[in-house]
């Protein structure tokens, strides 16, 4: 239970900040991604304070021996370029290069009634079946 009301404080608060930023709203964010038009730098801002606090934080973190609230850190032990990687990450682009979102300010578009957010979750989890399906 303990684990649950904190996922949920957690994911309260990283919807709250996409939402002050304006992450969630999509011509916000495609007005960012045009840097050859009405270009507004405005989320560099967003960005540079959220590396800053991950790289503060986890230098931090990971030097205790494990996390508050489960027993071991759980950190990718891949670290190559693969064709899987660039591939997802150019269909991920485009995805949010056409649609201003991304997953994370979709979902907390959901809490908005944006319909365009419900369309793109909606995708993404089309998205997942269709891999789960080509996964050999």
């Amino acid at each position: 239970m303990k684990n649950n009301t904190v996922a949920l404080l957690c994911g309260i608060i990283f919807g709250a900040g996409l939402t002050l930023s304006q992450m969630t709203d999509p011509a916000k964010v495609l007005s960012f991604l045009d840097v050859t038009g009405n270009w507004d730098p405005s989320l560099i801002f967003v960005m540079l304070g959220a590396l800053t606090v991950t790289m503060i934080s986890f230098r931090k973190i990971l030097k205790k021996p494990s996390p508050l609230l489960t027993q071991r850190f759980v950190i990718a032990s891949k670290t190559a370029l693969d064709k899987p990687l660039i591939l997802g990450s150019a269909i991920f682009g485009i995805g949010w290069g056409i649609t201003g979102y991304c997953p994370g300010p979709s979902v907390a578009g959901l809490g908005l009634g944006n319909i365009e957010a419900l369309i793109m979750v909606c995708s993404i989890y089309a998205g997942f079946w269709a891999y789960g399906k080509m996964k050999v």
